[in-house]
């Protein structure tokens, strides 16, 4: 089962169950990661991870520093899609997969907003 980005009519297969959404806070720009897992009941999100605290972006009870970053499992049940938005005020949304990073521009177009990533059909 393999995770997609749609935006519009265009869907862009990602090749693979698990990828890692990543993005810089507007404010204090320091790097945010979750790890999104495609199974049978949706999209679980597996973990979330940043790089320090502030402005509103403190790390929950049960985190623990690990390699430079705060981890930790949030309590969410699984998701049928997630709906990202793109304003072009900020650094777009990074998706890495495999361990290789890029922006989100590399594969949908800069306008594309929203756009969700949801289990390939």
């Amino acid at each position: 089962m393999s995770l997609c980005l749609a935006a519009g009519a265009l869907v862009v297969a990602l090749g693979s169950d698990e990828i890692v959404l990543a993005w810089r806070h507007s404010v204090q720009k320091t790097r945010w990661e979750e790890v999104w897992r495609a199974t049978p009941a949706g999209i679980v999100l597996a973990e979330a991870r940043v790089e320090s605290s502030g402005a509103g972006m403190d790390p929950p009870d049960g985190a623990r520093l690990e390699n430079g970053f705060w981890r930790w499992t949030p309590a969410l049940p699984p998701q049928r899609e997630i709906v990202m938005r793109r304003s072009g005020a900020t650094a777009d949304w990074q998706v890495c997969v495999s361990s290789t990073c890029r922006p989100m521009g590399e594969l949908l177009p800069a306008e594309a907003d929203p756009v969700t990533l949801k289990r390939c059909s």
